[in-house]
């Protein structure tokens, strides 16, 4: 038997309000807790994850060193994107279980980590570029840019609307993004743009359906 303190997060008011984003958090945990193991404890925060100050999460790190459990996450993101804020919860005895990499040692949900905040650090210097490049050409980014992001923007949250059922029964059974990626794609199911369905376009539908 295995005992457990469990932490959620959402972003936002709206995500916790819903509980869309709970919900498949929750549906992650019960699909990895054995009958054998008990949840001691659930602690539920709506804030940012680059937030290291978070009330709820140090009271379930507490109740954890108190009672020598384990702190079990759904998805590692939840907790937090910082490589050095993990390592130094890992540093202090805390045994992280994450629902996402069940067989996972410390030392790979190190790596894991280093992986996610390396893309993400990609990701944004890619954006940068791009920008700069359009302006050194000369494109105006003002009121036409908004306008057509605007429509962009809602002609995703229309199809979220419209293919929400499909998507969530899915995200929910599929352990990870690239799992769900691979069933959409099997169940032919296409993205906004009538696209394969890639990890990341997964996780951006997700956040738009505010299940992340």
């Amino acid at each position: 038997m295995v005992e457990y303190v469990v932490y959620y997060r959402v972003s936002t008011e709206r995500q916790g309000r819903s509980g869309l984003g709970l919900d498949a958090q929750r549906s992650m945990v019960n699909r990895f807790i054995q009958t054998t193991d008990t949840i001691i404890a659930e602690f539920t925060e709506i804030e940012s994850g680059k937030n290291d100050k978070r009330l709820e999460l140090w009271k379930a790190i507490t109740l954890v060193k108190k009672t020598k459990t384990k702190l079990l996450i759904p998805k590692l993101d939840r907790f937090s994107r910082k490589v050095s804020f993990i390592s130094g919860i890992i540093d202090q005895g805390i045994e992280l279980v994450v629902c996402e990499y069940p067989n996972v040692s410390t030392f790979f949900l190190h790596l894991l980590a280093c992986f996610a905040e390396e893309e993400r650090r990609q990701i944004s210097e890619r954006t940068k570029a791009a920008l700069a490049e359009a302006k050194k050409r000369g494109r105006q980014l003002g009121v036409n840019g908004k306008k057509l992001a605007e429509a962009r923007k809602q002609h995703k949250r229309e199809f979220v609307e419209a293919n929400l059922p499909a998507f969530r029964a899915i995200w929910d059974q599929a352990p990870s993004a690239s799992e769900a990626a691979r069933r959409m794609n099997a169940a032919k199911l296409k993205t906004p743009k009538g696209t394969k369905w890639y990890p990341a376009t997964v996780l951006s539908f997700a956040t738009v359906a505010g299940l992340v």
